[in-house]
């Protein structure tokens, strides 16, 4: 049986500041701390490879956790977190324009092909998510760590809890629920002998913030 360990990354600038982040948002002196003690619990498992979106906030966690755990790393942008509407990047996250494009994206993500401009829909992630638990089960490794970001990890999940048959209104609901604290730890299982291969077996296990 295949596990992978599903990792947010550790507080970015763009966390705890009031811009926008983009893909080159570093890792805080925090975040650095709240990786390097998450990086101890992996060493006391079996973990055979670090898959990592290549935003530069989760290729710092990546390379902490490979660093600590003496494992190679490869980056993947199936891990990346969602594309929203250019607008919005750079900006105060109280500016008007890309308070009221967030908005939209969030009242109308559920309709089928909606889209406010050049964001990533609910089909577009969709379509990622399915295709980046597709490539995992298709690894020969079977202990696997994959670092990727808050709300892309949230849609994974949906994916898992309803395959191809996803729609925008359950999408949502699962994005509404679930949450992920910055090094929080999901861990889900794989096993093709099974009629329903995946399992939720932790979703954010901080322990270690505590």
């Amino acid at each position: 049986m295949k596990k992978i360990y599903f990792v947010r990354h550790g507080e970015s600038e763009g966390n705890a500041g009031l811009i926008q982040q983009d893909r080159s948002s570093p890792l805080t002196k925090k975040g650095k701390e709240q990786v390097t003690s998450v990086a101890q619990r992996f060493i006391k498992l079996p973990i055979e490879i670090v898959l990592s979106s290549s935003m530069i906030r989760a290729k710092e966690t990546a390379e902490i956790i490979s660093g600590t755990t003496n494992v190679s790393i490869e980056f993947s942008d199936l891990f990346a977190e969602r594309r929203k509407p250019s607008i919005m990047y750079g900006k105060r996250k109280d500016n008007p324009a890309s308070v009221e494009a967030y908005k939209d994206v969030v009242i109308n993500f559920h309709l089928p092909g909606f889209r406010h401009s050049d964001e990533e829909n609910f089909d577009d992630l969709k379509k990622r998510a399915l295709s980046a638990l597709a490539y995992l089960s298709n690894r020969p490794e079977e202990h696997i760590v994959v670092v990727t970001h808050a709300y892309f990890l949230r849609i994974l999940i949906a994916c898992v809890l309803f395959g191809d048959t996803l729609t925008g209104e359950e999408c949502s609901r699962c994005t509404q629920i679930f949450y992920a604290e910055n090094t929080g730890v999901t861990i889900i299982s794989y096993d093709a002998e099974k009629e329903n291969p995946w399992r939720i077996w932790v979703w954010n296990d901080h322990a270690h913030l505590d």
